[in-house]
């Protein structure tokens, strides 16, 4: 789907990053999921890349080999620091390909394998040698980029201590006004005839922006089509939160 260029100036002006593609002014940052990595995925050529789960291995398909990547459980704020070993594809809807070692270092929930991905320039003041996870970290510098789309672990403490059914969003785009937010939720309803309009949702936030998502999922696979759906139409970032 081609968006035309009058449609492009306007999301561009009107969206608080939204089309976010890397460049060189900001480091890459992005939340979703991450594409565990298993044997039998190589061999039936799923992915190309050949990992070793007994190491802290990661891979990314658009940030370069020797890319220092810091990895964040979005729920505990357990992070390492690791670099990248290969630029490989994987499928499109994961954020970056990991091995279960560096599921397991981080406690990431395998069946629900949320994830932060933040490029760590260089030249920067902190530079980690070996990889490493700080515990006492429960908080991300207030310098760190936005990105146009939010992936957060956003589980409400149930008082009953009752488990919650999982429900995801995903995170269309992010505006300074409701009507910008309109006017997309508008377009994608007249040129996706295949999407469930009832799943748009406008939400307003306390600092004045405006976010477009769809949702509730019940599960990552009721997700995907969607995701990749809206993917189809333009969009080249996509996050999700959960229980939103």
């Amino acid at each position: 789907m081609k968006f035309n260029l009058i449609l492009i100036f306007f999301l561009i002006v009107s969206c608080s990053s939204n089309y976010t593609k890397l460049d060189n002014r900001k480091p890459y940052n992005s939340k979703g999921f991450a594409y565990i990595y298993n044997q039998e995925d190589f061999k039936n050529k799923i992915i190309k890349l050949n990992m070793d789960n007994e190491k802290l291995q990661i891979a990314h398909n658009s940030l370069s080999k020797g890319s220092l990547i810091k990895l964040i459980n979005p729920k505990t704020k357990e992070y390492l620091v690791l670099t990248n070993i290969s630029k490989t594809e994987f499928p499109d809807f994961y954020k970056i390909l990991i091995t279960k070692k560096v599921a397991d270092k981080l406690n990431i929930n395998i069946n629900i394998p949320l994830i932060e991905v933040l490029e760590i320039k260089k030249n920067k003041s902190f530079v980690a040698k070996k990889a490493k996870i700080y515990n006492e970290e429960k908080k991300l510098s207030s310098k760190a980029p936005v990105t146009s789309v939010k992936i957060s672990n956003i589980s409400k403490i149930v008082k009953n201590k009752k488990n919650v059914q999982n429900k995801f969003y995903i995170l269309i785009a992010t505006f300074y006004n409701s009507n910008s937010a309109s006017f997309l939720k508008k377009r994608i309803i007249e040129d996706n005839s295949n999407f469930d309009v009832k799943k748009l949702i406008i939400k307003k936030r306390n600092n004045n922006k405006t976010d477009l998502i769809s949702g509730p999922y019940s599960s990552i696979n009721s997700l995907k089509n969607d995701y990749i759906n809206l993917k189809n139409f333009g969009f080249e970032e996509l996050d999700v939160s959960i229980n939103e």
